[in-house]
């Protein structure tokens, strides 16, 4: 056996290699077997494969004979302290699984690191399609993309309706001094990742914090609601059925999700700064950042006076984080060819944050 390998059957095979598995197929099993899930007993081997690019929290879909559950545990540490909480992402998705949010069931989890090698959670399979860098034959027509992002704005209304006090979540996050918090945590991710000066970012800085909106009643924050991060059932009408990718849920101001989807929505004409990786929405029937904005504000009754503050808010961040990447490659801990882009990369998102600061 080699070096490294993500999946394996046995305690006694991760021993032997120098980077930890991800997956312990038999103590996997064995949990299962516990929790009468994934299929009878004695069925046969698990077969597992990921889901998603695995950056963050890692995703893997598990089956044995016709019966699928999905799996979610953390990356391989070494991991920062209290970043990557998969227990706490199970904790609100069962909190709101009697609520009329769109989320997949929690079916178990395990804090006990020892079985896999880090706590996990189990969650059912939920079928449909997640749209990146194309639409399904079946949504992708003109009037099927306005259905589209509808979907994925309304969804976004019932998770900021909720009443998380009421549904358990009292102490998930603070209700109270949220966008303080953003502002204080990047300023200071700012002074880590920094590799050189960037004016316009420092004056982006500053307009942020001279500008900052009061916050209204705080709501669940989902943190990266994007249209990457959710599901559409496979056939038209299209139906969003499923939000995934709630490491970064809080409990906070609900228009930071508002500016984060809008900054990550790119329209005909944007420039090459915008970071979406979602230039599937510049086609035909794809509504424009305002008509999104505009939709929000009618099925949700809150004001968007001050949606520009929170999708420079979003760029800003974005440059930041991209920044820390752009030092890692000068460290020489990667050599993705993309990493190499940022060199006038995060300048050009700054001044395009900048831009949308002033209305341009």
């Amino acid at each position: 056996m080699g070096t490294s390998s993500a999946i394996v059957d046995t305690h006694a095979e991760a021993a032997q290699l120098e980077l930890a598995p991800l997956l312990i197929r038999e103590p996997l099993a064995a949990f299962l077997d516990a929790h009468g899930l994934c299929g009878e007993p004695g069925a046969g081997p698990l077969a597992a494969e990921p889901i998603g690019e695995g950056h963050s929290n890692v995703t893997f879909t598990v089956r044995r004979g016709d019966a699928e559950v999905v799996l979610r545990r953390p990356p391989r540490p070494p991991l920062p302290p209290s970043a990557h909480d998969v227990l706490r992402e199970a904790r609100l998705l069962r909190a709101v699984e009697a609520q009329p949010v769109r989320t997949p069931r929690v079916l178990a989890t395990c804090a006990d690191a020892s079985v896999i090698g880090a706590p996990f959670y189990v969650m059912e399979k939920v079928a449909g399609d997640v749209i990146t860098t194309q639409v399904p034959p079946a949504l992708d027509a003109p009037e099927q993309h306005g259905r589209i992002a509808d979907e994925l704005i309304d969804a976004l209304v019932e998770v900021h309706a909720v009443d998380w006090r009421a549904c358990g979540l009292e102490g998930y996050g603070r209700p109270t001094g949220y966008l303080e918090r953003q502002l204080r945590r990047f300023g200071g991710l700012w002074e880590h990742n920094k590799t050189r000066e960037i004016a316009t970012l420092d004056r982006v800085t500053a307009w942020l914090a001279d500008n900052r909106p009061e916050s209204g009643p705080a709501t669940i924050v989902h943190g990266d609601y994007r249209l990457g991060n959710v599901m559409f059932e496979h056939a038209a009408p299209a139906r969003l059925n499923a939000i995934f990718d709630w490491e970064l849920a809080t409990i906070g101001d609900p228009l930071a999700d508002v500016g984060y989807l809008t900054a990550t929505w790119a329209q005909p004409g944007d420039p090459d700064t915008n970071f979406s990786r979602f230039a599937v929405t510049t086609e035909p029937g794809f509504p424009t950042r305002a008509e999104l904005i505009a939709r929000y504000e009618e099925r949700s009754g809150r004001s968007m006076q001050s949606v520009a503050w929170y999708a420079t808010l979003a760029l800003w961040k974005a440059a930041i984080f991209l920044e820390g990447s752009y030092k890692r490659l000068l460290a020489g801990t990667t050599d993705d060819p993309f990493f190499k882009a940022l060199d006038t990369g995060v300048p050009a998102l700054a001044e395009h944050a900048w831009a949308v600061a002033h209305g341009e």
